[in-house]
């Protein structure tokens, strides 16, 4: 099991350069000089070159990436805003919380309600209460998130006046952007976690459980529920990341300042340095969960532990 948890992370420190590189070159390779969006371009070329010196524009690309690199490793320095002039670290450093609250609470509701509502579909298999929740779930799944949220703005904020429209000073501000974000995804969890808990249904310890005399809970919490727990470990993992990246729009829609709405912003004013640092925050995110979810599957999972160590225990 150690050799296979020193593999995950060589080949995570391999895939955070390659994000790295990747990053940097595709932002760099953009159509566009950097310098046009400070000054005009009657500006003198004299002007213009001194801007270049300053943010080191005029360096070669692997210098400036080394650079950037290092500073980050060392410094925690992701470079400076071109519009703003303000270091991007502490930019990112305000908005990475809210982000964090907002996405941990969604992922939280949306873990509570989809396990249990997926365990019990796929006990009742083909009944009254697994249809209709399915048949919902695929309705869930056809709403844009967008949609989503502006509906319950128009009824809970504006028809009916229970919730502030936007802000997040206290956490009523933060009650409709995680309604929006659970309806938006629990339905995937729903049906992912039935059909892992009908596949766990099927395997031969659980006949056997059931032919032993164990009684139904004892089989649904030692056998059922312990193992589906692996897949909900994959998604709390896996979610992080795309929590984060997907509250782009949640967070533009309620007027949070999160990370989602300054990668945006960002982007639309082509501020270069900052789309690199939310990006690359984004990209490490997701490389870490990916790391903890294969070695946290493995400590669970005993299958994974022998195929991996040749039947190391």
């Amino acid at each position: 099991m150690s050799n296979y948890i020193l593999r995950r992370l060589i080949t995570g420190v391999f895939l955070v350069f390659v994000v790295t590189v990747l990053v940097f070159s595709m932002l760099h390779l953009m159509p566009g000089d950097p310098i046009d969006l400070l000054v005009d371009r009657k500006v003198p070329p004299e002007r213009r070159q001194a801007l270049k010196v300053e943010f080191g524009l005029d360096r070669p690309l692997p210098e400036q990436y080394w650079k950037w690199i290092k500073n980050i490793v060392t410094k925690m320095d992701f470079g400076i805003s071109l519009r703003n002039r303000q270091p991007v670290w502490e930019m990112m450093k305000m908005r990475i919380p809210i982000s964090l609250k907002l996405c941990g609470w969604t992922l939280l509701m949306e873990i509570l309600i989809a396990v249990p509502l997926g365990l019990f579909c796929a006990y009742k298999k083909d009944t009254f209460f697994d249809r209709f929740t399915v048949n919902i779930t695929l309705l869930l799944t056809a709403i844009p998130g967008f949609w989503i949220s502006v509906l319950l703005i128009i009824v809970f904020g504006v028809k009916l006046k229970w919730f502030p429209l936007s802000g997040y000073e206290t956490g009523k501000y933060f009650i409709l952007p995680i309604a929006s974000g659970v309806i938006g995804s629990v339905a995937g969890t729903i049906r992912l976690t039935k059909s892992e808990v009908l596949d766990v249904f099927r395997e031969k310890y659980v006949l056997t459980a059931y032919a032993k005399g164990l009684s139904e809970r004892t089989v649904m919490i030692k056998h059922v529920l312990r193992n589906a727990l692996i897949l909900v470990t994959v998604l709390v993992f896996m979610s992080i990341p795309w929590l984060i990246s997907g509250a782009v729009i949640t967070e533009r829609i309620f007027a949070i300042p999160g990370m989602g709405s300054l990668m945006i912003n960002s982007i639309i004013q082509q501020d270069y340095a900052v789309v690199q640092g939310c990006v690359l925050v984004i990209s490490l995110l997701t490389v870490l969960s990916n790391i903890i979810s294969d070695i946290v599957i493995g400590l669970l999972d005993p299958r994974i532990r022998v195929s991996i160590s040749g039947g190391e225990r």
